[in-house]
């Protein structure tokens, strides 16, 4: 358990710092932008510990998203001058696997070439990258949408 502290820290002091740059490309506000950088950073380490302790990409990222999204709407609920959706947003965009991303991308360049070497291994590579891609962002997306209906009304 010891061990696992500092690396839930460092990924959710990148975490924060990536949404914040997030919020300054949305054109947040001082205050916005400090939420979008709690939200990055607990939406890395609700990540990090869900796959620390054995889940997949897609269900940490779904917990994750969840997570900030319902501590924004809760978080903003009497304000009405920022969006709580654009908030969790930002929060959750470091969350996209660019790994995966690049690996599938490149992928499909390489099946592209004129005499692509082990074709059918590529082809599975990339399908797997790219279903993790796709599995990933859906399950953020449905983490951020779902808290956003369940608490739509004040007196839910």
């Amino acid at each position: 358990m010891s061990l696992m502290v500092p690396h839930i820290l460092q990924q959710a002091m990148f975490g924060g710092v990536a949404a914040a740059g997030f919020g300054v490309l949305f054109n947040f506000s001082w205050r916005t932008l400090a939420l979008c950088t709690a939200g990055g950073a607990m939406a890395l380490a609700v990540r990090t510990i869900g796959l620390d302790v054995g889940w997949t990409l897609e269900g940490a990222s779904l917990a994750a998203a969840t997570t900030v999204t319902t501590c924004a709407i809760c978080g903003l609920r009497g304000q009405l001058s920022t969006s709580a959706s654009a908030v969790a947003v930002a929060g959750c965009i470091p969350m996209i696997p660019g790994s995966f991303f690049a690996q599938a991308l490149l992928g499909m360049f390489e099946l592209t070439t004129a005499h692509p070497v082990n074709p059918e291994e590529t082809l599975v590579r990339t399908a797997i990258a790219s279903l993790r891609v796709v599995f990933t962002v859906f399950a953020i997306g449905a983490g951020i949408s779902i808290p956003g209906h369940l608490l739509r009304g004040r007196d839910f």
